[in-house]
């Protein structure tokens, strides 16, 4: 309901004879280069003290990196309905940032049946971050930091260099019929990532990518998907959590009504052991979830070290609690469809699975191996194996 009416106040404020800036008045050519025109447009709308409407026309066009960083003195959309096209050159856009970034606005749309070509295929290759811890950053398709109030909906974000988008410092912001596509051998391109923000809701949309379609970073709060069909690659994940010391707690996460296809995890919780951080990951709940040949559909991991980055000889210090995982159906492409392994030096508590209908094969109901965690088992649910 609050992602509806902030779509019905948005709109409401586009009725109100929103001043168009198309960006053809800027001197822009199809398949030309519209970071300048882009930028004087959204200039030029952002001054303006009603609605104003920046327009991308279908077409082909080329964009280097941009910044769209500062508050604007009445609502403002972005209407894209081309095609745009990143550098290829991983090195032409720097990986400290993001290729298409917005920070400090409020009352935020992007809109539009257009698309964001990241053009990663060569970043790809360079990509030595499984062997390399000081892996050279490449860039984001999209940042939104410390965007409020705010709605992206219709667009699609293709084969970023790294992450498709990060939301960081946000609060109210939605991605709604928002679609992500990646091969699943293109490394680390998260859909969609979030940290240290609130009132996240992602609905009504398809993530497949070569990493989590949706993965929640700490500080992450009051967060909800909803109808959201995500494969490949590794699912939806809360974490990983625990590997730097200033991090917030995560709480009040729904994931309802999706569909994970052919990915290598379903929905997992995942923590670091071996560090120094005590936080709290509290209010999860998982319902009414379709699986459609996933491996690990249900895990909680205490021990992640992807890797070998960390030491698995001190137990992680995240505090699991108030999990639900309820009317899981499907097939799983593992045996051990459910495991659920916490932190020895702080178990997890109150773990709930119930109506738990998934098979191996199509045929053999999944089994479930559980440590340091005595979840409450409901209807239809396997017993833990220890």
């Amino acid at each position: 309901m609050a992602t509806l009416a902030l779509l019905l106040l948005l709109a409401s404020y586009v009725k109100a004879q929103a001043s168009l800036f198309d960006i053809r008045k800027y001197g822009v050519v199809p398949n030309g280069d519209i970071t300048m025109a882009l930028q004087k447009a959204w200039r030029d709308a952002c001054v303006s003290t009603t609605p104003s409407k920046v327009v991308i026309p279908s077409n082909k066009y080329k964009l280097r990196q941009i910044d769209f960083m500062r508050p604007c003195k009445a609502p403002i959309e972005i209407l894209v309905n081309g095609i745009i096209k990143a550098p290829k050159n991983p090195f032409d856009v720097s990986g400290q940032n993001q290729w298409v970034r917005f920070g400090y606005i409020n009352f935020l749309t992007l809109s539009g049946n257009g698309t964001f070509h990241g053009r990663g295929k060569m970043a790809w290759k360079q990509n030595n971050c499984s062997t390399n811890k000081n892996c050279k950053k490449l860039a984001m398709n999209f940042g939104f930091g410390f965007v409020n109030n705010s709605v992206i909906h219709d667009i699609t974000s293709k084969d970023s260099k790294y992450f498709h988008v990060n939301v960081f410092g946000c609060k109210n912001i939605s991605f709604t019929n928002f679609r992500v596509s990646s091969p699943a051998y293109s490394p680390n391109t998260d859909g969609i990532h979030i940290g240290k923000s609130t009132q996240v809701k992602i609905t009504n949309s398809k993530i497949g990518t070569g990493d989590d379609c949706i993965s929640l970073g700490d500080g992450s709060k009051e967060v909800t998907i909803l109808n959201v069909t995500c494969g490949p690659e590794h699912g939806i994940s809360v974490g990983s959590l625990g590997k730097y010391s200033n991090e917030d707690s995560v709480e009040d996460v729904i994931v309802k009504n999706c569909t994970l296809k052919n990915t290598n995890n379903g929905l997992r919780i995942k923590t670091w052991p071996g560090t120094a951080i005590i936080s709290l990951a509290s209010d999860l709940h998982f319902e009414d979830i379709t699986m459609i040949n996933v491996s690990n559909p249900i895990i909680i991991d205490q021990e992640y070290c992807p890797w070998n980055q960390c030491s698995k000889q001190s137990p992680s210090k995240i505090k699991i609690s108030k999990v639900t995982f309820k009317n899981i159906r499907g097939t799983s492409a593992t045996q051990e469809g459910i495991t659920l392994v916490c932190s020895s030096g702080i178990p997890c508590e109150t773990v709930e699975l119930s109506d738990i209908n998934l098979r191996f094969n199509g045929t053999t109901l999944v089994t479930a191996k559980c440590a340091n965690v005595k979840p409450k088992i409901g209807r239809k649910a396997p017993i833990c194996a220890t």
